[in-house]
């Protein structure tokens, strides 16, 4: 009986196995190689097989499948450079807010600031790390030798910190000497600070964003009148306020598909107004940058790449990262106790996942183009949903992780496989 049920467990299953070493053999004739994770090396492979849809594309979106993954981190680093250097992108669009704006860029322009400090601008804890910290000094040893119109500039989409443009507001108002009652600028304050609550009902932005749309006919007005300089200190302004708006409006309707929303009007003004070639690069987790969707396949829930995808057509182009093991981070929380970070260990990828066939192919890191991979690889491995492992900004919990189905073929126009994976560098001191 014994020997029975071997048999047929054996046979049923044989099917897959042959299925899956074809789609390994498949990978192993096709994929890009990626030679490292190391940020400086050069994309040697990688630049005689450029698929031809990536260098046709204008806007590149590079995902992560979680936020404290280094080599995510510096393969999105030297495909960035890769890109400044090869296709001219010279827009740099982060998943953070606009407050973390100011700063970074006086720095990457040559101003004041240090390594050590520099993270402190982001809102986003994640980014506060040496592997980001060493892209920003790299822009901004980059920008040294550019005129203006050369230089990098980096830009913020997310909405979820709008911390003291109440402040920039009052600021070029006393400035200008503009007329504006205090009522209309305590509508301002009183949105910057407001925190979210997330799934409470509330009428706030019905009271609130026509106050602070009247802030901005106001001046809007102004700044008809002003000269040249003047009226970029107007627009930057101005375009701080409709963060204020859209977060204003985010607060009454806390909902994933109206964050990724605003994150694309933003990306879309930011793209319209600050680029003189339509390019940028887009850096954020997989959930956003992806051309479907959010979670689970078929939740409708459209995102940021969705309405990147719609919009912009093949001009957009997303690139998704899976693994297979490593060290993961998580944040503990635990009842009458402090709260801390604790790393794991997953010595192997989950069943039933893309990464558990990935995960057999020769390379350590490998690039798939999804249009030639969808229509040629065996058993259309990427055309059915399988699982991903999703991490978001508190990281792995061994208790509660979450194995997401997808369908690869419909989420990116690229896929980059990391075999293994390790924690970024959160010490940022020199020494």
């Amino acid at each position: 009986m014994r020997i029975y049920i071997v048999f047929i467990y054996f046979f049923l299953s044989f099917p897959t196995y042959s299925q899956n070493i074809k789609v390994v053999n498949w990978i192993n004739a096709n994929a890009i190689k990626i030679e490292d994770a190391n940020p400086d090396t050069q994309l040697i492979t990688f630049k005689s097989n450029i698929p031809k849809k990536f260098e046709n594309a204008k806007i590149f979106g590079f995902g992560e499948a979680t936020h404290h993954g280094k080599e995510f981190f510096d393969i999105k680093t030297k495909f960035f450079k890769f890109l400044v250097e090869n296709q001219d992108v010279k827009v740099f669009i982060i998943e953070d807010s606009y407050t973390s704006e100011f700063g970074i860029n006086e720095w990457i322009s040559g101003g004041k600031g240090n390594v050590e400090t520099i993270a402190e601008n982001f809102s986003i804890y994640p980014w506060h790390c040496k592997e980001v910290v060493n892209l920003l000094k790299w822009i901004r040893n980059y920008n040294l030798t550019k005129t203006d119109n050369e230089k990098i500039r980096f830009y913020g989409m997310d909405i979820q910190n709008v911390q003291n443009i109440n402040n920039e507001i009052r600021y070029l108002v006393k400035k200008y000497n503009i007329t504006m009652s205090e009522e209309l600028l305590s509508v301002a304050d009183a949105c910057a600070n407001k925190k979210i609550e997330y799934n409470k009902k509330t009428d706030w932005a019905d009271k609130k964003i026509p106050k602070l749309k009247e802030i901005e006919r106001i001046l809007s007005d102004f700044q008809k009148n002003v000269n040249n300089d003047s009226h970029k200190e107007f627009t930057s302004t101005i375009r701080a306020l409709n963060y204020l708006i859209k977060y204003t409006y985010y607060l009454q309707n806390s909902k994933s598909t109206v964050r990724d929303l605003m994150m694309f009007e933003n990306v879309k003004w930011i793209i319209e107004n600050e680029t003189s070639n339509g390019k940028a690069f887009i850096w954020a987790h997989n959930e956003h940058i992806n051309n479907k969707e959010m979670l689970s396949h078929g939740s409708g829930w459209i995102n940021l790449g969705a309405h990147l995808k719609e919009h912009y057509k093949d001009d957009y182009y997303s690139v998704g990262f899976d693994f297979g093991k490593g060290t993961l981070r998580g944040f503990v929380v635990r009842k009458n106790e402090p709260n801390y970070w604790e790393t794991y260990q997953i010595d192997e990828p989950f069943r039933k996942t893309y990464s558990k066939t990935l995960f057999e192919a020769k390379e350590d890191i490998y690039f798939i183009d999804m249009r030639n991979a969808s229509k040629n690889i065996p058993s259309e491995f990427f055309n059915k949903k399988s699982k991903q492992l999703i991490l978001g900004a508190s990281g792995f919990n061994p208790e509660k992780y979450y194995l997401i189905p997808k369908k690869f073929s419909e989420m990116y126009d690229g896929l980059i496989f990391v075999k293994n994976i390790s924690i970024p560098n959160y010490e940022l001191s020199e020494k």
